[in-house]
């Protein structure tokens, strides 16, 4: 079973920038498209962005233009970066393939101060 671990979350302020990256287990990562979700408090998970297996990203309106999804097959490592960060991007940020497999990871927390 492939686990999937994130980190880089933190408290930023509106405006600035945060680097998100997923670690993956397991050989078929590079196989298979990725994303990133979050959710913020009482509300849904959402998809953020995706990111296929040759490295094309795909975007939530909401955060096209500030946020960029990029991988590493080599390090079985998909990142999310996060420019002009928002207070509305606060979320806990979950990666997980795409479409999304049942289990999800811990998640890291993203908080974003006006």
């Amino acid at each position: 079973q492939v686990q999937l671990v994130e980190s880089g979350g933190g408290l930023a302020q509106a405006g600035g920038s945060l680097r998100l990256s997923c670690a993956a287990s397991g050989s078929i990562f590079s196989i298979n498209a990725m994303g990133w979700y979050r959710q913020a408090p009482e509300k849904q998970r959402e998809l953020v962005a995706d990111i296929t297996a040759g490295g094309r990203g795909n975007y939530a309106g909401s955060v096209k233009g500030r946020f960029t999804i990029s991988r590493d097959n080599a390090k079985n490592t998909v990142y999310l970066q996060m420019n002009s960060l928002k207070p509305e991007d606060t979320a806990v940020y979950y990666c997980n393939f795409y479409p999304p497999r049942p289990s999800w990871g811990q998640g890291t927390q993203v908080t974003v101060s006006s």
